[in-house]
């Protein structure tokens, strides 16, 4: 397997959204914090939603 190659790459606070394209060739759209010790990350099916919970989200 392939590493992703992430495009339109934007930071809202420590979380990152990125949209890349899966196995199968569909579009996807991740949200992943960069804090340290956090680990969230969540894939997507629209670029509104990654980002509203990169806006929304909050390190314990």
């Amino acid at each position: 397997m392939r590493p992703h190659r992430f495009r339109d790459v934007i930071r809202v606070g420590p979380v990152r959204v990125g949209t890349h394209n899966d196995q199968r060739g569909r579009e996807k759209h991740t949200a992943v914090c960069t804090a340290p010790g956090c680990g969230f990350s969540a894939d997507y099916p629209d670029r509104t939603g990654a980002e509203l919970a990169a806006k929304t989200h909050r390190c314990t």
